[in-house]
């Protein structure tokens, strides 16, 4: 499977909207400075990357960030709030990749989380997305099997904000609710500058191919 375009991941965004907005969404539906960042490299031309080779490059990135995170959450202090922050879009869900809604897990991603949440740790989801889609993007969270604490999507008056700083304000809203981020994902240097953060872990984004 090649990657998608924009226009195809435009279409799929209006579908999605449309598509929760139709249906009942059932109301049991569950679906600090960093200090170090760890980075898939890759020579391969964003064009000529399939689904396979994005796949393994993730994996590569999240087969180092599980002992830390195994480490790290075995070694918490008694009371410590331990969170995770994750960035979305070919982060945590296939968006160019997967053109369906809901949308795919990232698995590599997914499994990683899946452990986290599954030892105490919060996940919260930070996202450039606006606020328009956010009960479809909670909801394709959840339905794939992530377990939200909190979801930070872009309101208003962020989308005239450097995405960056956006990103980081959020993390600093949720250090400010007594939590310790241990580590932070995302496919985009917007998605781990700023600090506050132990460590972040950069999955390929091609060259900014992929958002």
């Amino acid at each position: 499977m090649t990657r998608g375009t924009w226009t195809r991941r435009i279409g799929m965004t209006a579908v999605a909207t449309a598509a929760v907005t139709a249906m009942a969404v059932p109301a049991g539906a569950q679906a600090a400075t960093a200090t170090g960042t760890t980075a898939v490299a890759t020579v391969v031309a964003a064009e000529d990357v399939d689904y396979t080779t994005w796949q393994a490059d993730c994996l590569t990135v999240m087969n180092q960030a599980l002992p830390y995170l195994k480490q790290r959450i075995a070694a918490a202090e008694p009371g410590e709030k331990q969170a995770l922050v994750l960035d979305i879009d070919n982060t945590t869900l296939e968006t160019d990749f997967g053109f369906s809604y809901p949308q795919p897990a990232n698995k590599p991603v997914l499994d990683v989380a899946k452990y986290a949440q599954e030892h105490g740790v919060a996940l919260f989801f930070v996202t450039a997305r606006p606020g328009i889609i956010s009960g479809v993007t909670d909801y394709n969270l959840k339905y794939v099997g992530y377990k939200v604490s909190g979801l930070h999507v872009r309101g208003l008056f962020d989308l005239f904000k450097d995405v960056a700083a956006y990103k980081t304000a959020q993390r600093v809203n949720i250090e400010s609710k007594g939590y310790t981020i241990i580590a932070n994902i995302g496919n985009s240097a917007t998605d781990l500058s700023g600090g506050h953060a132990e460590k972040t872990f950069k999955l390929p984004d091609y060259d900014g191919q992929l958002s």
